[in-house]
Parts: C-alpha cells; sequence; structure tokens
C-alpha cells in the first residue's frame, strides 16, 4: 500500500458520497422506488397531487443502466476515438442523463394519464420543471459512478481491477441503488409522505396512499421533497454508499488479492460482522431511549 492507492481510495469515497447523495435526492424528486407506491395510489383514494411519479423500475436496475450506458459510452470515446478520460465520462453521464430524462417524462404522462378517471392530471409546469431536476441529479450520479469504475481499471493507475469498466460500474450501479432504495427512500416514504399522522412512520395499511399533498405553502411537489430529503436522506444514503466503497477497495488495497487473498475476504467478513453488531446496539439503545411515545395513544392526543 501507497500514497498513491490511498489518495485514490479516498477521491472513490468522496465521489462515491456525492453519488450516492444525489442519486436518493434523484429518486425522492421522481418519486422511484418504494414510496412511489403511495404516491400512485394516492389520486385513487381521493387525493389527487401535483407528485412527479415516475417508477419506471426499482433503483438498482434503473442506476445500473444508467451508469452502464455511461461507461459504455465513455470507453468507446476513449478506445476508439482517443479522447480525454475526464471528458469521455462527462459525455456518457450526459447520454445516461438523456436517457433517465426519457424514460421519466414517459413514466410520468403514462401512469397521470392512467389515472384521469380519478382526476389526476398531467401537469406540464411538473413535466418541464422537474425532469430537469431529475436528469441533473443522474448526471452527477453516473459521472461519480463511472469515474470511480475508471479509477478502478485504468490500466495505469495500481488498483486495476480485472474487470473491465463498464461492468464494474454495472455493479457499482445495482449498489447504489439498492442503498438508495433501503437508505434514503426511508427517510422520504416514512416521513415526508405522512407528516399529517404522529411521528411519521407506523402506517397502518388501512391509510396507504393517504399522503400529505399541501405544502407550507401551496400544493406540494417533489422538488419541495427534495428539500427536505437533502437535509437527512440524501446524505445518509451518500455516506452508506461513501462507506461501502470505501472500504471495500481499502481492504483489497492493504491485501494484495494475488498474494494475499483470503485476508483480504476475512477482513471483509469481520467488517460486516461488526456493522451488523454496530446497527443491533444502535437500534436496541434507541429503543430502549425513546421507545413508543407515551403521551400518544394511537392517534388520540393524551390529557
Amino acid at each position: 500500500m501507497d500514497m498513491v492507492s490511498m489518495g485514490l481510495l479516498a477521491a472513490m469515497g468522496a465521489l462515491a458520497t456525492v453519488a450516492g447523495a444525489s442519486e436518493d435526492l434523484e429518486s425522492d424528486v421522481g418519486s422511484q422506488s418504494n414510496p412511489n407506491s403511495q404516491v400512485q395510489l394516492a389520486a385513487q383514494v381521493g387525493h389527487p397531487h401535483r407528485i412527479y411519479n415516475k417508477a419506471i423500475s426499482g433503483e438498482p436496475p434503473s442506476n445500473a443502466l444508467y451508469a452502464a450506458l455511461a461507461a459504455v459510452t465513455a470507453s468507446v470515446l476513449m478506445s476508439g476515438y482517443g479522447m480525454n478520460a475526464f471528458f469521455a465520462i462527462a459525455v456518457g453521464a450526459v447520454f445516461a442523463a438523456i436517457f433517465n430524462g426519457i424514460f421519466s417524462v414517459t413514466a410520468y404522462m403514462g401512469r397521470n394519464s392512467s389515472q384521469a378517471r380519478f382526476n389526476q392530471y398531467v401537469y406540464l409546469d411538473v413535466l418541464r420543471t422537474h425532469t430537469t431536476t431529475i436528469m441533473a441529479h443522474a448526471y452527477i450520479t453516473s459521472f461519480c459512478v463511472v469515474t470511480i469504475s475508471y479509477i478502478m481499471t485504468a490500466p495505469w493507475l495500481p488498483i486495476q481491477h480485472p474487470f473491465p469498466m463498464p461492468l464494474v460500474a454495472f455493479i457499482w450501479g445495482l449498489t447504489i441503488g439498492a442503498i438508495g432504495s433501503s437508505t434514503g427512500d426511508v427517510h422520504y416514504g416514512a416521513e415526508r409522505e405522512f407528516q399529517a399522522y404522529p411521528f411519521g412512520a407506523g402506517l397502518n395499511a388501512a391509510n396507504s396512499g393517504d399522503i400529505v399533498t399541501k405544502a407550507e405553502a401551496g400544493l406540494r411537489s417533489s422538488i419541495d421533497n427534495a428539500w427536505f430529503c437533502a437535509r437527512f436522506g440524501g446524505p445518509v444514503t451518500g455516506m452508506a454508499f461513501g462507506l461501502t466503497v470505501f472500504l471495500d477497495n481499502w481492504r483489497t488495497t492493504i491485501f494484495d488479492p494475488a498474494t494475499h487473498g483470503w485476508l483480504a475476504i476475512l477482513t471483509g467478513i469481520v467488517l460486516v460482522i461488526l456493522f451488523n453488531i454496530y446497527s443491533r446496539i444502535l437500534e436496541v439503545r434507541a429503543r430502549k431511549r425513546y421507545g413508543p411515545y407515551p403521551e400518544y395513544a394511537g392517534a388520540i392526543e393524551a390529557a
């Protein structure tokens, strides 16, 4: 392990942190993944809304597609046309953002058009303002993920992963989508959509679709949701993905897989066990310290 390798690891961790935050906010603006079912159901239970609704697929496969598309484009530009790596990755991220925008527009218009009988409309101002925001966040995510993949696979850099760059980007796309879906979207779905209920989470199934459609001033839009989630859900997703990228590459940097492969594997197993133990301790302490809220019994305020 040398200083160059550690510097690259730090850069990859920083890029992953930015990518994780932007990925979560992109899904929050579009209401993709877990909270989307509540947005989709809202009009059917009498709550028409102005929230962007673009469940193209789950976040892991969609982000894997965008990352792989950007990486393939960058690889072709670098190998076939001799383009500088930085500019090639930037162009690849543009292509990924364009594809994201196409899928988002068709998904939003298709979903809302099919719910016209529930008084749910297609709002062109929402389509215009939100789609560009979604594409901007998708660009940042794709650029960072492909840059990480390039650092891992470039033959003139010390890491030199055996997989080609598009495949590495595809795997990291799956990973970042899974982390965003399980981490940041919980903040959006549990705390933002159901702010009208005491303490947010713990929704009864009978209240599905009963989301908050009014904002602090006027009707709520997905831009409001992104602003809210940027304070916690996005940063937490960024930290989770940043730690994943950094620690996974840290163990293979310290222990050369060619000569100390088993040590790298054991280090990874130990890290997973330690994180699970820490998560369990944190959950138990939080439940014991805060527990159920005694001043409320369901939705009835205690005297």
